[in-house]
């Protein structure tokens, strides 16, 4: 989309002849910005109410840098997932409050503290089978955090142990969503599925032996589990649970303000910041 089409989009409205809800929806589907290497969706937000994420591995730090500079320029808040330490090192030199999370490996930059989550909403409640998953565990919860969730963590409490995850059964009860994070065989989403009332989140790992084929036998596992109400993500995804999970917790919230006639928008972390 160029300049003279933005106009004659605007020139329509002025002259009566399209609607200001018309101008919205044709506007948000159309720009992005061509670096070259990358060509940056600006527009994200204002279709799914959260800017691009960028994701990392396999660009070099100065790309990572160039993608954050165009990102920054238009929102408050800005996500990068699979961070090394040379994409940190390159961010911050251009954005000296960028937070580099680890081990969840992701920087966020953000203009301003974060808000506080929404004093109604349940947590979302992160559970790992083991220590060894902790990474992708931290990358679910750290990006529910950003997104402007309140988030618990319940690490280490495996099958091999059940009564570990037994004795925190309350704050299962008083979670809105739950993450569960495991590897080698990936039972505890079968687990605790069969325990809850609330969506579970299921995340494999590659964490394992060689049997376990770098989290295909955790995937597998997940996917045929007979107890209801899991949604399953890929190998080692903890952004993409975090991710949905956000949307699962806003999802209520969304439908009483449609009901009630209010426009409805994400939290304001994604344009102030």
């Amino acid at each position: 989309m160029n300049a003279d089409h933005v106009k004659d989009i605007l020139a329509r409205v002025q002259a009566g002849t399209l609607t200001a809800d018309e101008a919205f929806a044709a506007l948000k589907w159309a720009p992005y910005e061509d670096l070259g290497y990358a060509r940056v969706d600006t527009h994200r937000r204002l279709r799914t109410g959260t800017p691009e994420v960028i994701y990392c591995e396999g660009k070099s730090p100065e790309q990572v840098a160039g993608i954050v500079d165009r990102l920054a320029e238009h929102h408050g808040f800005v996500l990068a997932t699979r961070a090394a330490a040379a994409h940190f090192a390159a961010v911050a030199e251009r954005h000296p409050q960028a937070v580099y999370h680890h081990p969840a490996r992701l920087i966020e930059i953000r203009h301003g503290p974060r808000p506080a989550p929404p004093e109604d909403h349940p947590p979302i409640l992160v559970i790992s089978g083991g220590t060894s998953d902790l990474p992708v565990a931290e990358e679910a919860a750290v990006t529910a955090e950003c997104l402007g969730n309140r988030v618990e963590r319940l690490y280490d409490c495996g099958v091999a142990g059940l009564h570990r995850l037994l004795d925190d059964r309350q704050r299962l009860d008083e979670a809105g969503v739950m993450i569960v994070v495991a590897g080698m065989e990936g039972a505890l989403a079968s687990v605790v599925g069969g325990m809850v009332e609330q969506p579970v989140i299921a995340v494999p790992t590659s964490v394992g032996y060689g049997a376990s084929f770098q989290g295909l036998a955790a995937l597998l596992s997940m996917l045929n589990s007979c107890a209801a109400g899991i949604a399953v993500v890929n190998i080692d995804n903890g952004f993409g649970a975090g991710y949905f999970a956000h949307l699962i917790n806003r999802a209520g919230e969304r439908t009483s303000e449609k009901r009630s006639g209010e426009r409805v928008d994400q939290p304001q972390i994604n344009a102030d910041g």
